[in-house]
């Protein structure tokens, strides 16, 4: 009689799941996934990495019940190729996306310019598998029609497609003047663009609480231009620099926000199922809002540390461990495959993805690093890490050579005390090197000389 009394429970609990609609089923099985990107980041400028000038409370709250990878990379140091590549799972050179997306140069053509179309997106593999996904903010990936977010796997759009964006209301025009555009709802003036892109994140983890979603929160903050508001300028009116005043409370009103979709995910009681992820899509330009990337040597458009090691959080109640960190190299082309894998899906060997699956490795499942070897290239500039040796090409010099586990802030070049394995990195990277394909679209030539420029400055290697 208890075995029939099992079999009628456990058959009663099927039917009950098959009359459920099909959204529910699913986002009873499925985890969430939301994907923050701040714009231009200091490494130095949150709490957990040691910032005591700007209050970073929320960013402190979700590193301490997640977990810190202190060797998080992207793939690029500046904004638009680092986006193709978290986007994509692929290294973006190996498509022809090694240069920032900027105005059309002569003997190129324009119908190019932006993430090639034969490229597959996070949300475009999360699609088949049930999810739904937005785009909240910043796109910079094309503004041709064919590479519109919503042609590359987005259901939801409110952003805008160019590089950047005035915080404050303007009159409408073009480049950081675009309107907002919106797919699903008349688009409202903005007040402050930063709390507008944390109210819209809200407003889709409200909307579609009840079935499995890829949020994209892709913030402005804290890329030029220095714009805050007053009230929060008056919490650092003990701050001399005005620059720097600014752009603390910029990074102060961004934290606000990712508090803002945090509290939402709790009240909607999609906390344990949902993996929030925090990055900067490339390290902070000291030269442009004031950013610092102590201890590390560098800024946003080179490839020493400061330019593209970035603050980089995964938090994930029972899945990942709270307060942990995680100290080998990992990057943001993995993010497809994590996703993916933890929705269920498949990664091919046909669909050449850079990025690997990183929860077998954050959990202590697998041992071992993800990667062995990283690679970057941006314009003129190269860079490969092979464990701790971290090698970087230029065109008009050596090249240098770091041992990053005693030299984290890039000040003492090896190149010539270790030639052996100077020239085997070479190799190596030059021999990925010419396997890439040309580029679809070249910045202005204005930013090479630039670029140079960058690695003869001397960079802050302690906090302010």
């Amino acid at each position: 009689m208890k075995l029939q009394t099992q079999n009628f429970s456990f058959v009663s609990v099927l039917l009950v799941l098959a009359t459920l609609p099909a959204s529910q089923s699913l986002a009873a099985t499925k985890p969430n996934f939301i994907l923050v990107v701040a714009d231009d980041l200091g490494y130095a400028d949150v709490g957990f990495h040691g910032s005591t000038q700007i209050k970073t409370p929320h960013l402190d709250r979700l590193a301490a019940e997640g977990m810190v990878c202190t060797n998080g990379y992207v793939s690029a140091p500046v904004c638009s190729p680092s986006r193709a590549g978290l986007l994509t799972g692929r290294n973006q050179p190996t498509f022809g996306y090694d240069n920032n997306l900027a105005g059309n140069q002569p003997g190129f053509d324009p119908e190019f310019g932006g993430l090639p179309i034969s490229e597959t997106t996070i949300p475009d593999r999360l699609k088949p598998l049930g999810y739904v996904s937005g785009l909240i903010g910043k796109w910079h990936l094309g503004a041709l029609p064919q590479f519109h977010p919503l042609k590359r796997g987005f259901d939801e759009f409110w952003g805008f497609t160019g590089g950047g964006h005035n915080y404050f209301p303007t009159p409408p025009g073009k480049g950081y003047n675009a309107p907002i555009e919106c797919n699903y709802k008349q688009a409202e003036p903005i007040t402050y663009i930063t709390d507008d892109i944390g109210n819209e994140a809200v407003d889709f983890i409200r909307r579609h609480r009840d079935e499995p979603f890829f949020l994209f929160v892709s913030f402005n903050a804290p890329h030029a231009p220095l714009q805050a508001t007053e009230e929060d300028l008056e919490l650092y009116a003990h701050i001399a620099d005005k620059r720097r005043r600014t752009y603390c409370a910029m990074v102060h009103r961004l934290d606000v926000n990712v508090g803002k979709i945090l509290d939402a995910t709790e009240q909607a009681q999609l906390t344990e199922k949902t993996l929030v992820v925090f990055i900067s899509d490339n390290g902070g330009p000291l030269d442009q809002n004031t950013a610092r990337n102590a201890p590390l040597n560098g800024q946003k458009g080179i490839l020493w540390e400061g330019g593209m090691r970035v603050p980089f959080v995964m938090h994930w109640p029972r899945t990942l461990r709270a307060g942990r960190q995680y100290d080998h190299p990992v990057s943001s082309l993995d993010f497809a495959a994590t996703f993916v894998t933890a929705a269920g899906g498949t990664i091919r060997p046909d669909d050449k993805l850079d990025g690997v699956d990183l929860l077998p490795y954050l959990t202590g499942k697998t041992d071992g690093r993800p990667h062995d070897t990283m690679l970057w290239r941006f314009t003129i500039s190269a860079a490969i890490r092979d464990g701790d040796w971290k090698l970087v090409r230029l065109p008009d010099r050596l090249p240098m050579l770091y041992n990053l586990s005693d030299d984290i802030s890039e000040q003492h070049d090896r190149a010539l005390d270790h030639l052996d394995r100077t020239r085997a990195m070479l190799k190596q990277l030059g021999d990925w090197d010419v396997r890439l394909p040309h580029p679809l679209f070249l910045e202005g030539a204005v930013w090479k000389r630039r670029q140079l420029e960058l690695y003869d400055r001397k960079y802050p290697l302690t906090q302010p």
